[in-house]
Order: structure tokens, then C-alpha cells, then sequence
């Protein structure tokens, strides 16, 4: 599962008399990764697309056409069925000719109404004046402007205005109408030139001498009477759709399957009497595709295993070749050609099947490995959900993560439905840290309501378990240890099967060294006095006093610091430029305290919404655990024990529902506690996804990824389809 599934090139040599039967079997087959002629074969040429592609290329640029009109869905299937030739050609001319026809009509209406709504919208403000359109123009000594402005703007600026003798404002909503007698001497315009420095926004009169209202009225009555057409349009388009939704969804994958088949030569190598196709094809699949092909067209084609690709080559990922490519029947086949050896780089099938399967959507959200590369997918699937729960860690929670986990997973399909199962296996992890902590279930631990005895109280955020707090931190520090050393370690590997021994001790050896040595030192006893007590306490705190830890000895923090010198020396004789980064290991490893941070905010998030709810208090005189109140009458018993009051309780805070009472108010209190637990815990839930998920795929993209992982791999896409709307045969 740690590498992609191996890979063979194969090549299918035969006469292009049976170039059909093989594209056919080789189709469905659906093995075949097909890439394209590259040139190499001395006197061929990259094929071309067989008779009939084009016709097919139009019918189904006709169907997605139809289709978009329809706005047709997969939702819309009815199942699978068969689909032949003959029904293909004469439905699609029918439903054609219909969507064609209804969607004409509907585009003529749609027209119509748009011209009538904008005549309505140019001649509305007229009849808001209402003036006669007639009686605002054709006057020869008259200017006449209408506008959308202020009318007393309008008033003061022509009042104020020379070579005007007189005028008259008209206006009605915000539109105005000026009359304007110019002076004897006064320039054409000079009614608009008054109006320069008015807000005013021109409108030019219709050419029609109606009466502005009941031309908008007809208008609009016109505009009801096709949008009423319309509806009746749109309702016989969607019968059409419902009809023909299930025939065109079939006619596009049929046709889509031809048009694949019909140019698929495209990517062959060809002369005028033999074909040559390479690809990609799983190893293991190989002899029954070459079995199939014999069934199909016997000795008029050959297949043969050129490579197979490996995992651990001299500075490339090909083996020496399998097949013997100077075969006599090879060398007719190809009219005597030669072939340099393939360097094309083999695509990437991830092997990981099962509960990791899903995970393969994070690590292709970062990139596909590469055909070399280790595959991380079961390291994510190992690590992620239990960063994630961690961060978390609350029963109630991780159910509703669980939850939503599983609709997603039982309503979508493709990456939603894996999305869905990294949320059931995030939320799974969440609910069992939450029984950890304490059964937290939404920040409330309820251990305390059932009356038990639990070793772990909490998430730190009480007096009493700061101790655990700082536990966690050291938890989450030596998880990033273990987690880069996994990193590193594949980084060895990878060196050493990639290039050699000296390459992996120089480029990951190094790294190795310098992240072990260091925090050995760090949890040793040598230099005792900057490191804190935790450090040490934190083992007997996480076993419940079983195991005691006072910290490495004095020699073998000498050990980690020799180990450290290693790493830095064989640092510098191989890649002496990342000496700068020569604190990264210790760096990296603080970064992982990020799982502790989270816990505490996602935790005293919980809480902080509780007491506003419900009120808390803490026991022991100020220095026990966190306990919550709910009721008016537990919150008066928790005030007359309180310190103040010479009992063992602090009060932090009241809560809303505790000042419930058969009055308004209490009631008014009573709800608000209820909305205000119910949306505050529905954001702590939220914010879980894009805390605890975003900082856990940042751990394993920056961190963890980064030391031995580049990806850009090829995608395997298999010459084929998977049929979903047709039939088979």
C-alpha cells in the first residue's frame, strides 16, 4: 500500500484489417492506458480518427446541446437501458425538432418582453409627469427639456440663468419638464447650458403622441399576455425534458463511447497497412488483456510486454525491457522499423483499497505521488483522524461529525462520498478522546453526572488538571517526533533505492541524526536548568504514577549531542546549502504543540458557551474542576457554600438559565440560555473543521509531506468508460 500499483508498457502490433476489433476490445477491456505516438518509430505516422467520426462528433455536440437547453441532469436518469443505432437517429431528430421549435419560440418572447420592458422603462417617468408625449416637443420657440432631477434644483439654476425670458417647471415623482422661452439674442441650447450644474439625468420624449399612461398600461398588459405565453412554453419544454431526459443522458454516453473509439487511432502509430498502440497497463492485468485480444483477432495482432516499470532503479524508474524488440515478427509488423526505448513516465494507480481508500483525497489534494514515489495514503489514514480527534476530543461532537460524515458518504458519489468517510473516521477518533477526557460530551464532562472515578478530568482547563494541559503539550511534541521520523526514514529509503547509500546518508541520515540527537539531549538530564519540570513530570502524570521519568541521563544527552554533531557534519559535506535549516528538526517538532493549542481553544470554547448557558462554579476552594449548574435552586445551594460564604465553591459565573422563574423574565432567561448553548456549540462545531482539519492537513502537507514526498504523478485513465445510463450490449 506504501507504492502505487506496478505498471507494464505493452504494445499492440497488428494489420490495420483488424484496428476496429482490437480499439473494441481493448475499450472494453478498460485496462489499457493508451499514450500517444511519439514519433520513434522510423516510417510511421500518428494515425487518424476512422470513418464516421464526424458524424458522431455532431450528434453529440447536438445531444449536449439539447441537453443544456433541456438543462438536463443526471438526476433525471431512470436507470440503465439499451439504446440502439437505428432509435438513436430517429429520437434525436424528434427531440430536435421539438427542443428546436420550443426553444425558438421562447427566445422570440423572451425578446418581445425585453424590447416592451424597456419602452415601459424609457416612457414610465412621462406618464409619472403627466404631460401629453406630444406637448413636450415640436415647438419652435420654445425649448422643452425633461429630466430626473430635483424640480426646485431645476427652478433655482434657469431663475438664475441669462438668456432665458421666461420658463415654466412641470414635475411629477422625479421627473421634470422645463419650458424655456430663450432671449432674442440667446444661442441654441441654451436651456441645457442653464442646467450644467444641475444633477439631472436627460430622457429623450418617445416619438409617439400617446398618452403616456395608457401607453404604459397597453405595454403592459401586451407584457402579461406573452409572459403567460411563455409560461405555457416553458411548461411544454419541461414535458419535453421529462420525456427525453433519459434518452439523450443514454445518447450522450453511447455516442461519447463511439466517438472515443472512432479516435482513438489518433494516438497510434500507423502506415498504410499496420498499426502500433502503446500504453500503460497494471502488470497483474496483462496476461488477461492479452488473452482478450487473442480471443478477439488470434495471430493478427501481437501483444507484447515491452517493461516493466520498477520501483527501485539506477537513477530511473524502468526496468530493462521484457519483450525483445528486435522479434522478427516485430520488425515485419513495423515494416523493419526501430524504436529507441520509452522515457515517457509510467501514470499512478494507488493501491489502497478499503477504510485507507478514502484518504487518497487529501494526499491528490497535495498531489498524486509520483510512479517512484512512496504512496502516504495509509500514513494519513493512520495519523489524520487521530490529530483530529485529539484536537477535539468531545463524544457529542464527534458523533455529529460522525453524522454528517455518513450522509455525505450514503448521498454523493466521487470525492464527496470519500469526504464523507474521512468525516466518519474524524469523527469516530473524536468520540473516543472524548471518553479519554473525561466522556466530554459538548465541553460538559459527564463522568461527574454519573458519579465515577476518571484518571483523566479534563482537558486542562481547570485548575485542578493544568497538569494535564502541559502533559498534552509534551504528547503533541513527541507525536511530531515519531511523525517526522516516519518522514525521514522514508526519505532514507527512497534515497537509497533512488541513487545509493552515500546519497541517502548525506540528504536523510543527516536529518535524522540531528532530529533524534537534539531532543534526546533536550530529554536528558545534561544542562537541567532551562528545561522545564514538565518535561519529565508529564510521564508519570500520562500513566497514572505507573511509569517515573526523570529524563534521559547525563551520557546519553551526550550521546544525542554526538548523534546531533553526525548529522550536522554529514549536512555539510552533502548539501552544505541547508545548513541554514540545520534547526529545522528541533523546529518542526515545536510546530506539532499546534494539536495541544487547538485542544485547548476547541475546549475552552465548549466551555465558555456552557457558562454563559448554564452557569459554573469551581470546587476545592478555587482549585478544583469546573462544574456546571443549570438550576436556580443548585445555583442559591452553590451560593451558600460558597468561599465568601466559608464553604469550598467559587462562583465563575451565573448563567442565563439559572435565572429561570415563573415570570417573563425567567422564561425570557430560560430561552436565551437554550439558544445561546445551541448556537455557541454549533460554532465550536464549525470551527472544529476548519481548526482541527485545516492545522491537521497542515501537519501532514508542511511537516510531514516535506521531508520525503513530491508528488505530480500521472493520473491512470484507462482507454474505456464506465457506463452508467446504457446498457452493455
Amino acid at each position: 500500500m506504501l507504492r502505487p500499483e506496478q505498471m507494464s508498457k505493452v504494445s499492440v502490433t497488428g494489420s490495420k484489417r483488424v484496428i476496429d476489433d482490437v480499439i473494441e476490445t481493448a475499450y472494453e477491456h478498460h485496462s489499457l492506458h493508451v499514450t500517444d505516438y511519439d514519433g520513434r518509430y522510423e516510417g510511421f505516422q500518428p494515425g487518424e480518427s476512422l470513418e464516421g467520426a464526424e458524424a458522431v462528433n455532431e450528434k453529440l455536440v447536438t445531444v449536449r446541446s439539447l441537453e443544456s437547453i433541456l438543462e438536463v441532469e443526471d438526476a433525471d436518469a431512470d436507470g440503465r437501458g439499451a439504446l440502439g443505432d437505428e432509435e438513436l437517429e430517429a429520437e434525436l431528430d424528434d427531440v430536435r425538432e421539438r427542443v428546436n421549435d420550443l426553444n425558438d419560440r421562447r427566445d422570440d418572447l423572451r425578446t418581445e418582453i425585453r424590447d416592451l420592458e424597456e419602452e415601459v422603462a424609457a416612457v414610465e417617468p412621462f406618464a409619472e409627469l403627466g404631460i401629453e408625449l406630444d406637448l413636450l416637443r415640436g415647438y419652435d420657440e420654445l425649448e422643452v427639456v425633461v429630466g430626473q432631477a430635483s424640480a426646485d434644483d431645476v427652478e433655482s439654476a434657469v431663475a438664475t440663468a441669462s438668456g432665458i425670458d421666461a420658463f415654466e417647471v412641470f414635475s411629477g415623482g422625479d421627473t421634470a419638464a422645463i419650458f424655456a422661452r430663450p432671449a432674442d439674442e440667446a444661442d441654441e441650447g441654451v436651456l441645457q447650458d442653464a442646467l450644467v450644474g444641475v444633477d439631472i439625468t436627460f430622457l429623450e420624449v418617445p416619438e409617439s403622441g400617446a398618452d403616456p399612461e395608457s401607453y404604459v398600461a397597453e405595454r403592459e398588459q401586451r407584457i402579461r399576455e406573452l409572459e403567460s405565453k411563455l409560461d405555457t412554453v416553458e411548461s411544454e419544454i419541461d414535458e419535453v425534458k421529462t420525456e427525453a431526459a433519459s434518452f439523450l443522458l443514454r445518447a450522450e454516453e453511447q455516442l461519447t463511447i463511439e466517438a472515443q473509439k472512432k479516435e482513438a487511432p489518433l494516438s497510434f502509430a500507423t502506415t498504410e497497412n499496420a498499426f502500433v498502440a502503446e500504453g500503460w497497463i497494471p502488470t497483474e492485468m496483462f496476461d488477461d488483456f492479452a488473452a482478450a485480444l487473442t480471443d478477439a483477432v488470434g495471430d493478427r495482432a501481437e501483444v507484447e510486454e515491452l517493461e516493466r516499470a520498477s520501483f527501485t532503479p539506477d537513477g530511473d524508474h524502468y526496468s530493462e525491457p521484457v519483450a525483445d524488440e528486435g522479434d522478427a515478427e516485430r520488425e515485419a509488423a513495423t515494416d523493419g522499423g526501430h524504436a529507441a526505448g520509452s522515457q515517457d513516465e509510467p501514470p499512478v494507480v494507488q493501491d489502497n483499497g478499503g477504510a485507507a481508500g478514502p484518504f487518497e483525497l487529501l494526499v491528490q489534494g497535495f498531489g498524486r505521488p509520483k510512479y517512484r514515489e512512496f504512496d502516504p495514503t495509509l500514513l494519513v489514514f493512520l495519523t489524520f483522524p487521530a490529530m483530529f480527534g485529539f484536537m477535539i476530543g468531545d463524544v457529542g461532537y464527534g458523533l455529529l461529525y460522525a453524522a454528517i460524515g455518513y450522509f455525505i458518504y450514503a448521498n454523493y458519489e466521487g470525492a464527496f462520498r470519500e469526504l464523507g468517510a474521512i468525516a466518519m473516521w474524524a469523527g469516530g477518533f473524536t468520540v473516543l478522546f472524548g471518553v479519554y477526557f473525561g466522556i466530554d460530551v459538548f465541553g460538559y464532562h459527564a463522568y461527574q453526572l454519573l458519579g465515577l472515578h476518571w484518571p483523566v478530568a479534563g482537558k486542562g482547563l481547570s485548575p485542578a488538571d493544568l497538569d494535564w494541559a502541559l502533559s498534552f503539550l509534551v504528547v503533541s511534541v513527541l507525536f511530531g517526533l515519531v511523525h517526522l521520523n516516519v518522514g525521514y526514514a522514508l526519505s532514507f529509503v527512497n534515497n537509497y533505492e533512488q541513487h545509493d547509500l552515500k546519497h541517502a546518508m548525506y540528504e536523510s541520515a543527516s536529518w535524522l541524526l540531528l532530529l533524534n540527537g537534539a531532543w534526546i539531549w533536550i530529554f536528558s538530564q545534561h544542562v537541567p536548568g532551562p528545561k522545564p519540570d514538565f518535561l519529565f513530570d508529564s510521564v508519570s502524570i500520562l500513566t497514572l504514577g505507573a511509569v517515573s521519568f526523570a529524563g534521559f541521563p547525563v551520557v546519553i544527552g551526550y550521546l544525542g549531542l554526538a548523534a546531533a554533531a553526525v548529522g550536522f557534519v554529514l549536512l555539510a559535506i552533502g548539501e552544505p546549502a541547508e545548513l541554514a535549516e540545520v534547526l529545522s528538526p528541533i523546529v518542526n517538532v515545536i510546530s506539532y504543540a499546534r494539536i495541544m493549542a487547538v485542544l485547548l481553544a476547541k475546549g475552552g470554547m465548549a466551555l465558555a458557551v456552557n457558562l454563559l448557558a448554564f452557569g459554573a462554579y469551581i470546587d476545592g476552594g478555587g482549585d478544583g474542576s469546573f462544574h456546571f449548574i443549570f438550576t436556580p435552586e443548585y445555583l442559591s445551594y452553590v451560593q451558600e457554600h460558597s468561599v465568601a460564604n466559608g464553604g469550598e465553591y467559587e462562583l465563575v459565573f451565573a448563567g442565563l438559565t439559572t435565572a429561570f422563574e415563573p415570570s417573563l423574565v425567567g422564561v425570557l432567561a430560560l430561552v436565551g440560555g437554550i439558544v445561546v448553548a445551541f448556537i455557541g456549540h454549533l460554532v465550536v462545531l464549525l470551527l472544529g473543521v476548519t481548526s482541527a482539519g485545516i492545522q491537521a492537513v497542515r501537519l501532514e502537507y508542511v511537516e510531514f509531506f516535506g521531508k520525503f514526498y513530491e508528488g505530480g504523478g500521472k493520473a491512470y485513465l484507462p482507454f474505456g468508460y464506465d457506463r452508467q445510463y446504457t446498457a452493455d450490449d
